[in-house]
């Protein structure tokens, strides 16, 4: 079975800077382990990583969400130290201004993964986002969200991300 991981922003910001939250940085072991896991599966790894400029303010996404993270050159926009020790050189890396990406959805398409599983941060934003790119991308595959892997700022929208989820035959690993 053709497998890929997405592993959705687990950037600093998201985890204790800008827009830290308490939570976000729970579930870095489960990402860490499952990146392990799938790599040890012959799987194949994407990282996503939200990035923005200087002009972020003036953006829609900007003008929204007030709140400068993940600006291109900073230590917010990185990769948590854990998670990207586990990234290795054949591993891809999309820069996305945005919560979806559509880069990642041709990835996928191409490479036409019978598995898709998604982790990381935001849950209710760009976790969904990604995973309906991917369901949209590979109709046929098993896209899987591993909600021991996933976090959000917000525990009602969290339940609510994961019910349009699973309302979209998105398969939900661990929800209690």
């Amino acid at each position: 079975m053709k497998t890929c991981l997405i592993v959705v922003d687990y950037q600093n910001d998201f985890v204790d800077g800008a827009l830290g939250f308490d939570g976000a940085a729970h579930i870095e072991a489960r990402i860490a382990d499952t990146i392990d896991h799938v790599r040890q599966m012959g799987g194949d790894i994407v990282f996503t990583m939200d990035t923005h400029d200087d002009d972020y303010l003036t953006t829609e996404e900007g003008k929204n969400l007030p709140v400068p993270h993940c600006v291109k050159g900073t230590i917010g926009h990185q990769l948590r130290p854990k998670i990207a020790a586990k990234k290795h050189d054949e591993d891809a890396v999309f820069e996305k201004p945005t919560f979806p990406s559509f880069d990642v959805a041709a990835y996928l398409k191409k490479g036409q993964y019978d598995l898709v599983k998604l982790v990381g941060l935001v849950s209710n934003i760009c976790v969904i986002s990604n995973a309906i790119m991917a369901k949209a991308a590979l109709p046929n595959a098993k896209i899987v969200v591993d909600t021991a892997a996933i976090a959000s700022f917000d525990a009602n929208l969290h339940e609510k991300a994961l019910d349009v989820m699973e309302g979209l035959h998105i398969h939900l690993e661990n929800r209690g």
